[in-house]
């Protein structure tokens, strides 16, 4: 059961990651372009296309913590547990129990900062996007690490009991 609504959870925010991602790299990517051309061919340069590429670079490295813990790819130092194979678990377990901290902390802290950003209504300089909108990715960050933390603990107590 709980295999069940881990696995419709991970589908959920595969979708959601994957195409956000890809339409907002995409998006980036376009408006880039269309500023090389204009810079180079007219001598006309958009200011609002280099804050759009950082508020992507935003966007796409907070969203992207969740799909990284997915896949297993956060930095780690693994030659402890290449020296001494038997504390692989017990490390496993304190990366991933460190891991939600974080997440738990982003949540927390994430939130307090997005319900700032309300009260001051500041926006961005040239686009005027409410501040709110890049700081609310901060605990929807939190929630995807956590989320994706447990799915991979999951996944490894049922790898853990196949092999016994």
């Amino acid at each position: 059961m709980f295999g069940k609504i881990l696995d419709v959870i991970d589908k959920i925010l595969t979708f959601f990651e994957d195409w956000t991602l890809f339409l907002s790299v995409l998006g980036c990517l376009f408006a880039l372009f269309l500023n090389v051309v204009l810079r180079y061919g007219f001598n006309y340069t958009l200011a609002w296309s280099e804050e759009l590429v950082r508020e992507v670079i935003i966007y796409t490295t907070l969203i992207g913590c969740g799909a990284a813990v997915k896949n297993r790819s956060m930095i780690k130092i693994d030659a402890v547990i290449q020296l001494v194979p038997k504390l692989k678990f017990p490390l496993t377990l304190f990366s991933n129990v460190v891991t939600i901290i974080f997440g738990l902390m982003m949540l927390y802290y994430g939130w307090k900062m997005a319900a700032l950003q309300v009260a001051t209504q500041q926006k961005t300089i040239i686009m005027q996007i409410p501040l709110v909108y890049l700081y609310a990715l901060l605990p929807i960050m939190g929630t995807t690490m956590i989320l994706r933390t447990i799915q991979i603990m999951y996944e490894d107590s049922q790898e853990s009991a196949m092999a016994r």
